[in-house]
This record gives structure tokens, sequence and C-alpha cells, in this order.
């Protein structure tokens, strides 16, 4: 029922890429833009891609079951938890990028053919693993920036809703809400708990109750996204906003995530209290000597998350 709301085509999106070409006779450089798909491991269907040069430290998770529309499955969700465990050892990845190459579609939802398949002990174990894969994804300790470039419905939504920060594309494929009220269930892996966090508790209501569907301007004014742009894809504006994340403290942005995502489920004075607990923690690092450092000499900071 959910494939409704989504598009039919299902090819790979293309990334741009930059590329330098050579000097020009008056010696002026120009940047030049190429597209070319993203490489995909045969058989993933999650998988990671790290970027290079200045864009190092960047990670990519990449969504890719076209014939699904990156629906929730047994084997997309184990190959999801994969990638995340890895993410969250992995000292050099400072921010990750979360985006589906499936032209539509961000993510589904729930894998309702294989759903039906299940009896009611599967059911409950498979929405325990997806929980589980959620909160993990949730606590990463680097930024979470989750591009929406089409639909993301019912456990899609769900997923974004478990990064720091979402991005939707100008498209008329981006389709965004919690729809399972429709379906005589309710969200079950976390949308009755994060959305009304995110934009309040009525307003979530209303989505919830009615199964409402929105686009991404009306998903950003009603504060699901940070950012809606008017172009195609919203990639390019969530590399952005991670490339200006890049050159920060990246034991000060674990630190600062740490404070705020625990923080505010304290009152206000305990909340202050684990805020200084969180500083206290970075006061001996050499990020912060180098900060100061780099302050007192007029130079660009080299952090080393130490």
């Amino acid at each position: 029922m959910l494939r409704t709301f989504l598009a039919r085509s299902c090819q790979p999106q293309r990334i741009l890429t930059r590329a330098i070409v050579p000097s020009a006779p008056s010696g002026i450089r120009f940047i030049a833009t190429t597209s070319q798909p993203a490489a995909h491991p045969e058989g993933k269907e999650c998988f990671l891609e790290r970027l290079s040069g200045e864009d190092q430290g960047i990670a990519v998770l990449n969504f890719n079951r076209p014939k699904a529309f990156n629906a929730l499955s047994r084997k997309f969700v184990g190959e999801f938890r994969d990638a995340l465990q890895e993410l969250r050892y992995d000292n050099d990845a400072r921010v990750v990028i979360v985006r589906s190459l499936v032209e539509g579609a961000f993510c589904a939802g729930a894998d309702l053919r294989e759903r039906s398949t299940m009896n009611a002990t599967e059911v409950r174990q498979f929405l325990t693993s997806l929980r589980d894969s959620f909160r993990e994804l949730e606590t990463l300790p680097i930024p979470t920036i989750a591009v929406i470039d089409g639909a993301a419905l019912g456990g899609g939504l769900e997923m974004a809703l478990c990064c720091d920060m979402r991005v939707g594309g100008g498209n008329k494929k981006v389709k965004i809400g919690l729809v399972e009220t429709k379906l005589a269930i309710i969200p079950g892996a976390g949308g009755t708990q994060r959305l009304p966090r995110l934009i309040g508790i009525p307003k979530a209501k209303e989505l919830i109750y009615s199964s409402k569907i929105l686009n991404s301007a009306a998903a950003k004014d009603i504060g699901i996204l940070n950012h809606a742009v008017t172009e195609e894809s919203g990639y390019n504006k969530a590399l952005e906003v991670a490339r200006e994340i890049l050159p920060m403290g990246p034991l000060a942005i674990r630190m600062a995530k740490q404070a705020i995502d625990k923080g505010t489920q304290f009152e206000i004075d305990s909340g202050l209290e684990y805020e200084q607990a969180c500083y206290a923690q970075i006061m001996p690092s050499e990020d912060r000597l180098e900060g100061l450092a780099s302050f007192r000499e007029k130079r660009k900071p080299v952090y080393k998350g130490k």
C-alpha cells in the first residue's frame, strides 16, 4: 500500500564531483562539475562511502535497494547495523551523511511483503532489532545528516528522525510522513516519541492521527527539516553543512552532541550540571590546547581528536 506513494523510477541517483580544469592562458583556474554514479558494492543494500581530499572525514551511508524502495527488510537492517558499528569505532569519521541512491525513495518503511510472512514472535523480534538499529544511529558520537530526496514514510521517517539534521530535496517525489494509522497500526520504531520531541506534541499528534504527508517546504515549516532546497537533491546542501562542521574540534563536537542529546532530557539545573561534566572531559585534551595556540598565533588549528 505504501508503494502508491512512491515514484516508479528506481534508477540510482548520480552524485556531483568537482574536477580541476587545467589553467587557462590567463592563469585563472576553473572548477568544473562532473556527474558520476556512486560505486555500488555488488549485492549490498546498505554501504559506506568515505570521501577524500578536502572532504576527508565525511562518511556517506548509502541505501541501494531499488526494487523495494529501500524497504526495511532483515537483510537491509543487518547491513545497516554493520555500517553503524563500523562508524561508531572509526576515529577518522567526523560527519555522516545518510542518503538513498534510489530515485524517488529515501526509505519506504517496513517491508510489508516480508512482514506478511512472519509470525507474531518474528514480528516482535524484528521490531526490536529495528528499534535497536535506529537507536544506534541516534547515539552515534558524531553528527549525522539525512538527505531526503524521495519518500520517507513510516519507518523511513522514523529513521531520518534519528539523525541530528535533515535536508529535503525540491523535487515532487519528496513525501514525508508517519502513515501507520492508515494501516490500522501505530509508528513502532520511535515515531511517537521522537516526532513530538522535535516539533511539539500537538503538531505531532495531528500528523500521526491523520497520516498526513508533507513535501519538503511543509516539512521545513513544521520543523522536521533543517533545510528544504529548490534543487532536485538535498545532497549538496548536506555536504555544505558537513564541510562547515569538518574543521571544528572533533572531541568538542562529540561532547556537544552528548550534552545536547542527554542534557535536554533533564530539568535545567541538572542539564547545566551535565553540560559541565561534558566540558570537564575536554579540559585535558590536546585539541583544546591546540585551539588556544592557533588563536594566539593567528593560524588555522590542526585538530587530531586527542
